[in-house]
């Protein structure tokens, strides 16, 4: 069925088609408790018209202006709940959840966000491009595992829910879809400099190939390397986020 809003390439939008993989995506939210829902890029509202019999505090957001039109004529219930909103702009102030089918050009963008709003997100229902999704999700050890992996997990459980095949929407992208699950952690308070801690991984992964004795030697010094004498052989996708608090602890401790 060809979708009543036209897919814009310029935005990154892949209509899902699929009722099934709609419903498994919303149900997902299952786990997560939350007062407020806000949906990313609600497109022609395929997870939108479950999300609004479910949810009373619901907003739809867009930044496609025909996208928006077409919600609010198919919805005048709801259309206090239906926002030309760019959430990458959006001043995050009370307690919520995110779901979405992201476009993939701004995925980690969104994933990004979320960490930065921590404690305003409890928690995210998303799907990305397959290999995002991965990424996001890996453990250390995998070669996908990166500076997102390591964010992300610092302060959510995050796993990977299913995979969606590119003939669930409309237009097919060239790539298969993931969905995946964070879910906050109880602690959010990471036990070392957290500014240090997102400089040190990002430094980290910027030259993963290079020992940590090599891409940090400039924070290396006779007194702390005998702290992480056992890090300094390894490269960044041996470690996971507690061991780079471990690290950043040895390298820039709290004053």
């Amino acid at each position: 069925m060809r979708s009543p809003v036209r897919a814009k390439k310029h935005l990154g939008q892949h209509f899902l088609r699929d009722e099934n993989v709609a419903l498994k995506i919303v149900d997902a939210l299952a786990p997560l408790s939350f007062d407020s829902l806000i949906e990313v890029g609600a497109g022609d509202g395929v997870l939108s018209k479950h999300l609004v019999e479910r949810y009373r505090k619901l907003e739809l957001f867009d930044v496609d202006q025909e996208s928006i039109d077409y919600l609010k004529r198919t919805y005048p219930m709801h259309v206090d709940k239906i926002k030309l909103q760019d959430f990458l702009q959006w001043d995050i102030k009370d307690e919520i959840a995110v779901i979405g089918n992201f476009p993939y050009n701004i995925s980690s963008q969104i994933v990004f966000k979320i960490i930065e709003n921590k404690y305003n997100v409890v928690g995210m229902v998303g799907m990305f491009q397959k290999e995002v999704a991965a990424r996001i999700a890996s453990k250390k050890g995998s070669r996908v595992y990166g500076i997102i992996s390591v964010l992300t997990q610092a302060y959510y459980d995050v796993e990977y829910l299913f995979t969606v095949d590119a003939q669930a929407f409309e237009p097919p992208p060239k790539v298969q879809s993931g969905v995946i699950i964070l879910k906050r952690k109880e602690k959010l308070k990471l036990d070392c400099d957290e500014i240090a801690f997102k400089s040190i991984v990002k430094r980290s992964f910027n030259q993963r190939r290079k020992m940590l004795r090599k891409s940090l030697k400039d924070l290396i010094n006779e007194e702390n390397s005998k702290l992480i004498d056992r890090y300094l052989t390894m490269r960044p996708e041996q470690l996971d986020y507690t061991e780079f608090v471990e690290l950043t602890n040895a390298l820039a401790p709290l004053k």
